[in-house]
Order: structure tokens, then sequence, then C-alpha cells
């Protein structure tokens, strides 16, 4: 069954901001309930819809649509070319562009926004592996600075808790086991914990340009999932 599951485009953020620990990344869990990654802790993100577009530019606008949608934050200017604010009346939007009642690109024209599609920079492209889920997605993930003048919160619905925290104590808690994560949310944890503030995450995030596309294998005996293996590793060449 799992040959036949179909692959979704979706795309993913990593908002990040400074602060005088160092660079923090913000992060959500998925309720247990959701039928994939139920009880993770993830980047806002979810899947391309067809208001978002067509070709590359429609995963970043998906990305800044499920920014909004899961953390509260929209990523654009006005029309002095200031990033949006907390009193920002685009921001009253939030559940109707969640229920798809309003789509992204048409609330910021409401409102003279510029959507800042320039300024989320390609880093990480990650296939979700067959045999894993009901789900699958063909997932790029995004780097983004946080506005200053917004402040975050997750939606209390597919997400229910939320956190802005170091990308090595992300890292450190998910190996204690205090936190849930998924391989490429560890290796784009892994790729921020290398720069110390946004500036540095950001230019190294340009430097990317097409990132080559991972695709993790399931391991299995006697049928039953015992491990993913990862491009690189001795046995995933032999792995269906």
């Amino acid at each position: 069954m799992s040959e036949e599951v179909p692959i979704r485009p979706a795309a993913t953020v990593m908002l990040l901001r400074d602060t005088d620990g160092g660079l923090e990344v913000f992060m959500l869990r998925r309720t247990s309930a959701a039928v994939f990654a139920g009880g993770m802790y993830v980047f806002p993100g979810g899947k391309v819809d067809p208001a978002d577009g067509e070709g590359h530019e429609a995963y970043v606008v998906a990305a800044i649509r499920e920014c909004y949608e899961e953390a509260g934050v929209l990523l654009a200017d006005d029309a002095d070319g200031l990033p949006v604010d907390d009193g920002h009346p685009a921001l009253a939007h939030r559940d109707a562009v969640y229920d798809g009642t309003v789509d992204m690109r048409a609330l910021a024209a409401d409102h003279g926004l510029r959507l800042r599609t320039g300024d989320l920079p390609w880093v990480a492209h990650w296939i979700t592996p067959k045999g894993e889920t009901a789900r699958r997605f063909d997932t790029r993930f995004f780097a983004a600075a946080c506005p200053p003048g917004q402040t975050s919160h997750h939606d209390d619905n597919e997400t229910v808790a939320s956190m802005w925290v170091r990308p090595a104590d992300a890292l450190a808690r998910g190996q204690a086991g205090e936190l849930m994560l998924m391989p490429p949310t560890v290796a784009n944890l892994q790729f921020l914990a290398a720069h110390a503030d946004v500036a540095s995450a950001m230019a190294a995030a340009r430097t990317v340009g097409t990132p080559p596309c991972i695709l993790p294998k399931i391991r299995q005996v006697d049928g039953k999932i015992v491990g993913v293996a990862m491009p690189g590793d001795a046995d995933y060449d032999s792995l269906a």
C-alpha cells in the first residue's frame, strides 16, 4: 500500500531570532492526534495549496502562509518597506487563512503588503520515505528572520505547544529523549547550531543554492520497522 501513497509538496520555515544567549529557532509540538508526526517537535510548515501558486515560489508562499497559520508571524512588508508588526490589521485574519476562506496572496494585496518571498533562502530538501506513514511529503525547508515587532504563538489546533530554543539545546534535549525529533528536523538543527546569530545563519542559507534531495529509507526486519537509513549509510543502497 505504501508504494501507492502520493507524495504531496510541502514547505517548512525555520524562524530565527537573536538573543543574549545566541541564535534561537521557533519550534512547535504537534498534537498527538495528528496523522503525520504526532507529538513531534517541528518547525512551522505544511502542504502547498493550489492558491499558493506554481513552481518554486509556491513553496515559498506556502512557507509564509504556514508560518502565519501555525506561528502567528506574518512575513510581509508594508508599503513603506517596513516589516509588519503586532498592530497591523492584516494579523486579524489568521483563522480565515487557516480555514482557506482567505488566501495568502489576496490578504497581502488587500492590505498593500509585499510577501517576503525573496527573504526565505531554500536550505534543505527532504522526501518522506516509502512505508513510514500513510502520508508522504516532498518538503522544502526555508530559513527566515523573525520580524522584531511580532509575537509568535502556536495555533493551539494542529500544534499544542511552542518555544524559542537554541538549536544545540534542542538537539541535546532530543538525544536525552525530552523532545521527539524527526531526522529532517535534527539535520536542520545541526545546520543552525553552527551559527552564532541570525546574520550568520541566513548568510550560510543563501549559499546553499539548490540543496540535494534527501530520501531516507526504512529498515525492516520481518515486516516491522526497526530504523531509518540515510544516504551514506552502509546499508542504504541495499534497501528497497
